[in-house]
């Protein structure tokens, strides 16, 4: 009996976990695949510490040197390009007002497109909404000539309406809202129809509310999209007042004297600033990001 009593007291030693070789396989693609794409970031970072004479002699450096803050201060503040009047902090501003302007119109007009095809009765309102979809198969690469000669026969050339309204019709953001729009339960609109809301009043105080995850996702995708832009700015921007960051780095880097060495430490600080603001929105608002793609509770 003490036997049997022992062994019941004695209590069961815990199953061994096994080793997973394929969760360390994943974990250490992801390593890898992240270190490669920070490897960039990180000689930007190391090279721009160094004066342009040691940069054009010895190309990418690995290493830090006492330039750094001399060549973030000179991008920030001092003033560069043909006419000596345009500085980082300007052009920082400029790309601020094309990525948000160029986000909050595309989310505008985007969300007015699917309301109108999704709660209006017209006649060829899927027919509409696929000739807008097509649009994707005409990037601004494909319509660049058109779109400019409209801009300039309007004369909105070198101006922020010139550079933000062209870009802004969206087939991408009308899918999305459409999509969200159409999930939305139809006892909620038989209740505002109830309760006398007209059709502004129910766009702007139910489906407005409703879609704020969605605005937050578009809006991250589109200012990202809009930031980074670079062939449209050029084309439509010759006075320097108006360059973005991305359009601004290849004029700070140009030579245009023989005996001239370029900034590479002025370009390289501009082309990290560039990234700070885009990485910073996805990642602060990456669970609003996430939540407007997938969520499906409305």
């Amino acid at each position: 009996m003490a036997e049997i009593s022992q062994t019941i007291a004695t209590p069961a030693a815990p199953p061994r976990r096994r080793f997973r070789w394929g969760r360390v396989f994943d974990h250490a693609v992801l390593i890898l695949g992240s270190a490669f794409m920070l490897m960039p970031v990180l000689l930007a970072l190391t090279t721009m510490s160094f004066s342009d004479v040691q940069i054009e002699r010895q190309g990418i450096i690995f290493g830090l040197s006492d330039q750094m803050g001399a060549n973030f201060t000179k991008a920030m503040t001092e003033k560069s390009g043909f006419t000596e009047a345009i500085t980082g902090t300007r052009m920082l501003m400029n790309s601020f007002i094309l990525g948000i302007g160029f986000a909050l119109g595309k989310i505008v007009i985007s969300m007015m497109a699917a309301y109108a095809i999704v709660y209006f009765r017209l006649r060829f309102a899927t027919f509409a909404f696929w000739i807008i979809f097509t649009t994707l198969l005409l990037p601004l690469e494909v319509r660049i000539l058109p779109s400019y000669e409209v801009v300039q026969g309007m004369g909105l050339t070198n101006t922020y309406t010139g550079l933000i309204v062209p870009l802004i019709a969206s087939a991408t953001g009308t899918f999305f809202f459409r999509q969200f729009f159409r999930s939305v339960p139809e006892e909620m609109i038989e209740a505002a129809r109830i309760d006398g809301a007209g059709p502004v009043k129910f766009f702007i105080d139910i489906l407005v509310p409703l879609s704020r995850t969605m605005i937050a996702a578009i809006f991250i995708i589109m200012f990202v999209f809009g930031w980074n832009q670079y062939l449209w700015p050029t084309l439509i921007t010759t006075e320097e007042g108006l360059f973005t960051l991305v359009r601004g780095i290849k004029q700070i880097i140009q030579v245009f004297e023989g005996a001239t060495i370029p900034e590479y430490g002025k370009g390289l600080a501009l082309a990290v600033i560039a990234m700070i603001p885009p990485v910073a929105i996805v990642v602060f608002f990456q669970n609003w990001f996430v939540k407007g793609l997938v969520e499906s509770e409305k």
